[in-house]
């Protein structure tokens, strides 16, 4: 019996004496600076507006349109079946710079990875053509839509307006574009991406005292972005805002 006594007392002093030793230590901050690069392959559709090659003063706006999920891949046709690369590609003039990128197989335009890239595209135009850098706008639809709010919240210095249709994001993001006018789309009785989607953004963008106009078409289905851009209006629209300063 005290042999097993011993033991004990031996195991429970050996306990406090770590126990000690735990308590000495203590939390230490540190930093972690390095540059962590990745390679970025996007594809993508470059239309310049006419007029471009005869004024080589001037500066033009610039707009990246994101398509939804289902013209991901590595068929570029495929991005021309919806928005702007559709209206350009059937004889449409718009005055923009557009630039219409395609979304990898397996991956989403809000996707951190594809954020970076489309950042790095945006760089990439910015820096070879001549582009107005207070009239850099984002527009997307669905897949695209969700890409749009993500964009304009990571970068909302970089954008001086977007047009988010039938997408979604991240309330607790909104707060950082309060400063981005922001004109939603979505309609009504969408089986993809619920209305409450968007009216949550909206809303969120509302109370951080942001600037967003809302339309819902009361009988659309998923398909709210054919009437939005065949609508002059909202490229009027956003030719009106420049970047916050």
């Amino acid at each position: 019996m005290m042999t097993i006594r011993m033991i004990a007392a031996a195991a429970l002093f050996g306990f406090a004496m770590a126990a000690t030793a735990q308590d000495t230590m203590t939390l230490q901050p540190k930093t972690l600076r390095t540059t962590v690069s990745r390679d970025v392959d996007l594809r993508y559709w470059l239309y310049l507006p006419g007029g471009y090659a005869d004024d080589t003063a001037k500066k033009w706006p610039l707009m990246l349109f994101l398509h939804g999920a289902g013209e991901r891949g590595d068929d570029l046709e495929k991005v021309k079946k919806h928005g702007p690369p559709k209206l350009i590609a059937a004889g449409a003039h718009l005055p923009f710079i557009v630039v219409a990128p395609q979304c990898p197989a397996d991956a989403w335009w809000e996707g951190t990875p594809q954020v970076i890239a489309l950042a790095a595209l945006l760089d990439d135009i910015q820096a070879s053509h001549r582009v107005d850098p207070d009239r850099v706008y984002c527009t997307g639809i669905s897949m695209g839509g969700y890409g749009t709010w993500r964009l304009a919240c990571e970068f909302p210095g970089r954008f001086a307006a977007v047009v988010p249709i039938c997408g979604g994001g991240r309330p607790f993001l909104a707060r950082a574009m309060k400063d981005v006018p922001a004109w939603v789309f979505h309609g009504a009785k969408d089986p993809v991406v619920p209305l409450s989607e968007s009216e949550k953004m909206v809303e969120a963008l509302k109370r951080a005292g942001g600037t967003v106009e809302f339309t819902v078409y009361p009988e659309a289905l998923h398909d709210s972005w054919t009437e939005t851009y065949d609508n002059p209006a909202v490229f009027d629209w956003l030719l009106k805002h420049r970047r916050a300063r």
